[in-house]
């Protein structure tokens, strides 16, 4: 009867622990993006901080730098100055960044963009929807989208100058 018992009790036990383990992994290290080199990019459209209408699919012809974050986000902090000055460089050479913020307080991004003098489009995503459709996680993430409307890359973590303009001219568009 004691044997029995043990052999339940160890069954039990160790299908906890299987399907502790396969949570952990979903969660946590399971690779959950949608968005993958390759793919077509999934079309958006969202209200930049003016009000007017972005859609991702009327940019076809251009290079688009897709910036998720946060204004609570350091590195994402930090990257916006110098997004905001290769944007003013690559601009004219048909690339187009637009900045999608992880559904914070309309005021809150705006008081944001103003201290920076930040001139880019600038999205909400109120209810995360976009960010669902791309599977973005962590903040802050990077995709790149060619002329095509094909992802070219999907970068996590923060950005320096020397990879934002990398990055441009990998998604600028051919002559």
């Amino acid at each position: 009867m004691k044997r029995k018992r043990l052999i339940m009790r160890s069954t039990l036990l160790l299908i906890m622990l299987i399907a502790i383990g396969y949570t952990f992994y979903y969660i946590y290290i399971a690779d959950h993006s949608v968005a993958k080199a390759g793919n077509e990019a999934v079309n958006f459209v969202l209200e930049d901080l003016e009000g007017e209408r972005i859609e991702l699919a009327e940019y076809e012809g251009k290079g688009v730098f897709i910036n998720f974050w946060g204004t609570y986000c350091p590195p994402c902090v930090r990257e916006m100055p110098i997004m905001e000055e290769l944007y003013h460089e690559y601009k004219d050479q048909g690339i187009e960044i637009i900045a999608i913020n992880a559904d914070e307080p309309k005021l809150t991004v705006e008081r944001f963009a103003s201290r920076l003098d930040l001139t880019f489009p600038i999205v909400i995503d109120e209810k995360t929807n976009v960010i669902e459709a791309y599977g973005i996680r962590p903040l802050p993430t990077t995709v790149l989208v060619d002329e095509n409307g094909t992802i070219v890359r999907v970068f996590s973590g923060a950005l320096t100058e020397e990879v934002i303009r990398e990055f441009m001219e990998e998604i600028k568009p051919k002559a």
